[in-house]
């Protein structure tokens, strides 16, 4: 039997297999479909057009799929995805998408959302990502697969943070940050490469090292001006996993600048 407790609200139209459990005093709303051994604790508000993958694990106060904070917003039926195994923790909030940003606001699998992470409209966040407490993504925001963003910190809208990044605690992100990349600051500069990130995810020490290689080339001054600079890396360590990883994040197309050494 669906594990729902008699104080829950479970509007018409929503989908709660057998296998959820849904705490007391727990709000879902008529668009919202959930997937097999979902847990929804108590007091936990979850509208919109709303999809919610298997096994994630929703706590209390917890708000997922409510109209965004943005003025442009004029109750277009935007949509939130949710991926699997996600653990999403009190007080956290998620926006659903906006006409301006194509409708969707996007959690992939295997993400740790701490106590009052919000994640605004049209985020996109990958698979792994660690969002500690109070955490704030604004609209537009891309996050790439296991990036690690640290307690208080604020990202601008449609900055980029790449794949294994690591944003100190009560940073301040304006531009995009590289992937492997690690910064901090009032307002972010990148401090160097994520190290102890790339060891844990058993990336070679070879190619660590020609990363942190391609990496002083990258920012050193005097070899020219940063596009040069970029096609020299390139030429020389491109064929490189990790640097390529970074090229392309450099050449892809963005609506802010990046990240620099202090």
């Amino acid at each position: 039997m669906t594990q729902i407790h008699p104080t829950a609200i479970i509007h018409e139209g929503a989908v709660v297999p057998c296998s959820v459990s849904v705490g007391a005093y727990a709000v879902i709303g008529a668009n919202v479909v959930l997937s097999e051994d979902v847990s929804i604790a108590s007091h936990v508000v979850i509208d919109g057009h709303t999809i919610i993958g298997e096994k994630t694990k929703i706590f209390p106060f917890a708000s997922i799929g409510q109209m965004p904070q943005d003025l442009k917003y004029k109750g277009e039926a935007g949509r939130l995805e949710i991926g699997k195994n996600n653990i999403i923790r009190e007080y956290v909030t998620i926006s659903i998408g906006t006409e301006g940003g194509g409708m969707l606001t996007k959690l992939g699998d295997d993400n740790l959302l701490m106590v009052g992470v919000h994640i605004g409209h049209d985020c996109i966040v990958g698979n792994r990502v660690i969002l500690v407490n109070n955490a704030t993504l604004a609209g537009h925001v891309t996050i790439q697969d296991g990036a690690v963003l640290g307690g208080l910190c604020a990202v601008h809208q449609f900055c980029r943070i790449g794949k294994l990044a690591m944003i100190g605690g009560m940073t301040g992100v304006e531009h995009d940050v590289i992937p492997y990349g690690t910064v901090m600051g009032n307002r972010a500069f990148l401090k160097g490469l994520n190290l102890v990130g790339l060891e844990r995810a058993g990336y070679d020490k070879a190619d660590i090292n020609t990363l942190r290689a391609a990496y002083k080339k990258l920012f050193d001054k005097e070899l020219g001006s940063f596009e040069e600079r970029i096609e020299i890396v390139g030429d020389k360590d491109g064929a490189n996993k990790l640097v390529s990883d970074i090229l392309g994040f450099l050449k892809s197309e963005t609506k802010r600048r990046f990240c620099m050494p202090e």
